[in-house]
């Protein structure tokens, strides 16, 4: 148990709440041209960027606890490090450590996977998002295990493919397939059997996360698992073919079996094999990580036969199930999160949003811990998200959200409430600025509201973002002209930015105590202590410092 927070004496709480609202996917974009932002009537969030303290906060790269600067934040590692006011290495980067060392390959995971193979004379299947965007995995992790099993004797490799179009370019899939398939003859050339077995939009199969959509996940099964589904002799074929039909970005083609004969799949999973999911993000890996541990309790959907597998996931998806049961790398270790202190010190707290981002503001922000820290002090609430692609109701539970939010503040409900409200990322992801801009001025009304709400209770909102999206919606050259794609149209962007994000302190009853001029050069790591100020308490000394300056 942490000891309490101690008062600062420097700042008397104000008579209201304190609001931390993240504005997920929203920063200050480097060009016009694709920022939704900057190009969506946000007379509110303008108003505050220009008359309240405010600052801009790094939320990519080392900022995060990611290997490099030219790394994207996402939403995991930025509520870590909202949550927790320090900067962990996390998964993308201790991952990468762990292969360029080797050490993922001594250990007893590692070893117990492939002699299973070896021993088995079974198939090894490794499952993930199949791209180099380092969000949820990486596709030099994937090689590396690759040469290291069949180094190891492994005979026969299945790869199972998630096509990505979110992390990197949305029509990439065959930038990566093509030098991919060389790889594999190179491997197969020195007697190996190793081939793409299945695949498909990471939108549409396997990926879904909080259980928002179970069906992605049972047509993840029957794909990967069952070989059941559209055939194709080579995932070049499936992705051209399926794109042709559909018109659909790579996020969103639909489920492909690779297959020789137009009747039997070359990689149904079958008794005695090995399986790794190679993703090391834990959000979207834990639904097919239960889908394979679990036993006759799961009722998600029929799984029909659960083949007995030697099951493996990259990273431990969720440190309190300890799921999966057997990984290949250690997860961060991350302790003494805001959200505990702030038990340790009474305080009430709200943690909200819908079910897209839900897991963000509990799981992640409490770095990477399901349950609550206390049962009566905490409450966590999830708006159910509505199952539909995001560029068509770009609002979301926008004003789901703030209804609560607002009750919750005039009735007092908590002294601390936290929410997120997803509509720059997930509409951002879409690749749909129209749809974007919808979502922004959507936002900015749901702002207006919890402004009115927090100056009625006497209390402070903060506004921030986990990372920037919806800023940065078109691919642009180092010199700053937009890219073209195939047919001369602009090339659209659907991954994250490299920007910074707004840090803004809305406080109607300030008296004076801190500075206008907030802090600079600091992260998102920097809103806890920032939070943890402005309720009145000193941070712990080795969180990031506040954005506040007091006099």
């Amino acid at each position: 148990m942490l000891e309490a927070l101690k008062k600062n004496p420097k700042f008397t709480p104000r008579r209201g709440p304190v609001v931390l609202a993240i504005l997920d996917g929203v920063g200050f974009g480097k060009y016009a041209d694709g920022d939704a932002v900057k190009q969506s009537r946000m007379p509110v969030f303008t108003k505050l960027l220009k008359e309240c303290p405010a600052t801009k906060l790094k939320a990519h790269g080392t900022a995060v606890g990611m290997p490099s600067d030219a790394d994207m934040g996402n939403s995991e590692v930025g509520h870590n490090a909202i949550g927790c006011g320090r900067v962990f290495s996390q998964g993308a980067k201790l991952v990468e450590e762990a292969v360029a060392t080797g050490k993922l390959f001594k250990g007893d995971t590692w070893l117990e996977a492939v002699g299973n193979a070896v021993k088995n004379h079974s198939t090894m299947h490794f499952i993930g998002l199949f791209s180099d965007g380092n969000v949820h995995s990486h596709i030099d992790h994937l090689k590396a295990m690759l040469l290291e099993a069949r180094k190891a004797g492994v005979a026969r490799a299945r790869i199972h493919i998630l096509l990505d179009g979110r992390d990197v370019p949305e029509t990439s899939a065959l930038d990566y397939i093509d030098p991919f398939e060389i790889f594999l003859k190179e491997i197969n050339a020195a007697g190996g059997d190793f081939r793409i077995a299945s695949g498909g939009g990471r939108m549409v199969i396997t990926m879904d996360r909080y259980g928002a959509n179970w069906d992605m996940v049972k047509k993840g099964w029957a794909t990967h698992v069952r070989g059941e589904g559209e055939f194709f002799t080579s995932a070049r074929e499936a992705v051209t073919k399926l794109r042709e039909r559909t018109g659909a970005i790579d996020q969103d083609l639909p489920p492909f079996v690779i297959s020789d004969d137009g009747k039997t799949p070359v990689g149904a999973i079958a008794d005695g094999d090995s399986v790794i999911y190679f993703n090391f993000r834990g959000d979207r890996s834990l639904e097919i990580t239960s889908a394979f541990e679990s036993g006759a309790e799961f009722d998600k959907f029929d799984r029909g036969h659960v083949p007995q597998v030697y099951y493996a996931g990259m990273m431990e998806y969720d440190g309190d199930l300890h799921a999966p049961r057997h990984f290949l790398v250690n997860p961060p270790e991350i302790d003494r999160t805001m959200d505990e202190y702030l038990c340790a010190t009474g305080i009430r707290q709200i943690a909200v949003s819908e079910t897209q981002k839900y897991g963000h503001v509990t799981y992640f922000f409490n770095g990477n811990r399901s349950g609550k820290f206390d049962e009566k002090l905490d409450e966590y609430v999830e708006i159910r998200s509505d199952v539909v692609p995001f560029e068509e109701r770009p609002w979301m539970k926008c004003a789901e959200i703030t209804d609560f939010v607002v009750e919750a503040i005039e009735n007092r409900r908590a002294d601390m409430i936290r929410l997120n409200f997803p509509n720059g990322d997930m509409v951002g992801h879409t690749g749909n600025f129209e749809a974007v801009v919808v979502a922004m001025e959507s936002l900015d009304l749901a702002l207006a509201r919890i402004c009115a709400a927090v100056k009625k209770a006497g209390g402070v909102l903060v506004i921030s973002a986990d990372h920037g999206n919806a800023d940065d919606m078109l691919d642009h050259k180092k010199d700053g002209s937009v890219k073209l794609d195939g047919e001369s149209n602009p090339s659209r962007k659907t991954s994250h930015s490299l920007n910074p994000v707004p840090c803004i302190i809305y406080d109607p009853e300030s008296k004076g105590e801190y500075r206008h001029e907030l802090r600079e050069n600091l992260g998102i790591s920097s809103l806890a202590a920032t939070c943890i100020e402005l309720l009145g308490f000193e941070a712990p000394a080795d969180y990031d410092p506040s954005v506040l300056q007091f006099k």
